[in-house]
């Protein structure tokens, strides 16, 4: 069985995510969707409720597996026999930051392989914190997220802007 691994922040979950793992998911017997922290951002949506809307997003993929970890993504990698992490490109600057991801985590752990997937054209420029400021301000995002983030979203911000 061939199982791969994509990682994010899912902070929110946008459609140009959706798009990757469902591609991604065509690749594997078994895609894990590994929700984490990023230590240098302050979440808008707990873990609990990224996996949740996570899960309302991808329900109907088949092989997919969501779960959380705050350590490095190539130990849990190890740990549950992943054969490779798979990561989306939207530019040129992803590809160098991801690269030295790559490269430090096939020293880390040699037989885990990297896989670069790039964006479909349509999702090139979809950013969650792009989205998180639109829903900010009240703005139309609403074809940029599944339809539950969206309404996630709405909840978050609208008491804001009531206030």
């Amino acid at each position: 069985m061939r199982r791969g691994l994509i990682a994010g922040s899912y902070d929110p979950v946008t459609l140009g995510h959706v798009d990757l793992i469902e591609r991604a998911a065509s690749l594997f017997d078994e895609l894990i969707i590994l929700v984490g922290e990023n230590m240098s951002k302050k979440g808008l949506f707990t873990v609990e409720e990224r996996i949740e809307l996570l899960q309302a997003a991808l329900c109907g993929i088949p092989g997919i597996i969501i779960d959380s970890y705050d350590g490095l993504t190539v130990n849990y990698a190890r740990e549950h026999k992943v054969d490779a992490l798979v990561r989306g490109l939207r530019s040129a600057g992803d590809f160098s930051f991801e690269l030295e991801i790559a490269l430090n985590n096939r020293m880390l752990a040699p037989e885990i392989e990297s896989v670069f997937l790039p964006a479909s054209p349509e999702f090139m420029i979809v950013r969650s914190s792009q989205i998180k400021e639109l829903a900010a301000f009240g703005a139309d995002f609403s074809k940029l997220v599944p339809a539950p983030v969206a309404d996630a979203l709405r909840a978050k911000f609208q008491p804001k802007r009531d206030s």
